[in-house]
């Protein structure tokens, strides 16, 4: 079940991360949309109702919460910049899912994605190295900096796709 959960492996921190490092995480959080449109291309709607696995959430559930969670992101790293080491909201990310918004076309959340990742990518690029030290603080994870914050992001990102990659190739679809 946890190869199902994690496909790509649970998130592993790289300390002291290096530019390089930082600019390929970067790049991920970029094109992420494009590998998600493409992970979906061609899935009916009873495929986009279908859990990625036994008691998991729908592809369409996924797609809706990688929107939520990546608009979140932008707005912690935007207040971990201008703020003193803020304490940020979480969310019942269960509970979203079952809201009815959630049962929009996945397509409205791939497009926000779309959007999400143009500011967030300009955004990052633009931090001097001194900013990937600044933090949050989050009452899932604690205290974390930027520089931690984006390969957690970049993770997510990867981890959702991948889970739907993987219901994909179970299935045969």
């Amino acid at each position: 079940m946890d190869y199902l959960r994690y496909p790509i492996g649970p998130f592993e921190q790289v300390h002291h991360s290096t530019f390089v490092q930082r600019e390929q995480w970067t790049k991920e959080i970029s094109e992420a949309a494009a590998l998600l449109r493409l992970a979906v291309h061609n899935l009916t709607t009873e495929q986009c109702l279908t859990p990625y696995r036994p008691g998991g959430w729908t592809v369409r559930q996924v797609i809706h919460h990688m929107a939520d969670n990546d608009m979140n992101a932008f707005l912690r790293f935007k207040r971990a910049l201008t703020e003193d080491s803020p304490t940020v909201p979480s969310y019942r990310e269960d509970l979203w899912a079952e809201l009815s918004d959630y049962e929009t076309p996945i397509e409205t959340s791939i497009n926000l994605l779309e959007a999400i990742h143009s500011r967030f990518v300009m955004l990052l690029r633009s931090l001097h190295p001194s900013d990937l030290e600044r933090t949050f603080t989050s009452p899932a994870h604690g205290l974390m900096n930027l520089d931690t914050a984006i390969q957690r992001y970049a993770w997510h990102n990867r981890h959702h796709t991948a889970q739907i990659a993987s219901l994909k190739a179970r299935n045969g679809w």
